[in-house]
C-alpha cells in the first residue's frame, strides 16, 4: 500500500454513492442557518477578491451557493461521478476532477478557497501538506474557510446507501488544525463550534475555521 492510497479510496467511494449522496443532501443548506451564515461572511471577505475554489465540491452545492452570492467559483473534486451531478445541476459553473494535495494551479492564483469537510478523509500526516498546498495557491491575504466534524476518534461508515463501499471521517480537534494552518503560514480569524444535529443525521459536532495567508 503506498501513502497515496486513500485518494483511490475516496474516490472510488464517492463514484460508488454520488447519486445517492446527492439526493440525500439536496437542500441542506436551506436547512442549516448558521452554516450558511458562516458561507455568506466568508462570500463578504472574496467576493470582489478574485478567483475562489470549493475543493472538495461534490455535487456543488456550495459552489452553487457561493456563486449565487455573486463569487467567482469553481469546484475540484477526486470523484467523477461527483462531478457529473455537480456539472448536470450546475450548467453555468466549472468544475474540474483533481487532487487537493496537487492542484495544478500558479503560486498565488487564488483569493480564497472553501474546504467544507473536504479534509476528513485525508490522513494526520498528509494535513502539513495539504494546508501547504492551500497557503501556495492563496493570494496573500487570501482566505481559507475550513469545515469538518469535532472529535477524537473516526467514524467508519460501511455500506451507506446499501453501496459495497466503506471509508474512514476523521473528526479533530478545532485547536489541532488551527495550530497546522498557523504553522503552513495562516492566520487564524475564527474558530466556531456548534452542536451535533441530531435529527439532520449529525453524530458529532461541526467546526469551522476562517484563517487568512500570511
Amino acid at each position: 500500500m503506498t501513502d497515496t492510497d486513500f485518494l483511490t479510496t475516496t474516490r472510488s467511494f464517492y463514484d460508488a454513492i454520488a447519486e445517492d449522496y446527492a439526493g440525500h443532501f439536496a437542500g441542506v443548506l436551506a436547512h442549516s442557518p448558521l452554516d450558511v451564515a458562516l458561507l455568506e461572511a466568508f462570500a463578504g471577505l472574496v467576493a470582489d477578491a478574485g478567483e475562489v475554489a470549493d475543493l472538495g465540491c461534490g455535487p456543488g452545492r456550495v459552489t452553487a451557493h457561493l456563486a449565487s452570492l455573486g463569487v467567482r467559483v469553481f469546484g475540484v473534486d477526486l470523484s467523477a461521478s461527483m462531478l457529473a451531478v455537480a456539472r448536470r445541476e450546475n450548467p453555468a459553473l466549472r468544475f474540474v476532477q483533481g487532487s487537493m494535495l496537487d492542484l495544478g494551479l500558479p503560486d498565488g492564483r487564488l483569493a480564497g478557497i472553501v474546504s467544507w469537510y473536504s479534509t476528513i478523509h485525508t490522513p494526520d500526516d498528509h494535513l502539513p501538506a495539504l494546508f501547504a498546498e492551500f497557503a501556495r495557491v492563496l493570494a496573500p491575504g487570501g482566505h481559507l474557510l475550513l469545515a469538518f466534524q469535532a472529535g477524537d476518534a473516526p467514524r467508519r461508515l460501511e455500506r451507506p446507501f446499501g453501496r459495497p463501499v466503506s471509508l474512514d471521517f476523521e473528526r479533530r480537534r478545532p485547536e489541532r488544525m488551527a495550530r497546522l494552518l498557523e504553522d503552513a503560514g495562516f492566520a487564524v480569524r475564527s474558530r466556531t463550534l456548534r452542536e451535533a444535529e441530531e435529527d439532520k443525521g449529525e453524530s458529532a459536532p461541526q467546526a469551522f475555521l476562517t484563517a487568512v495567508r500570511g
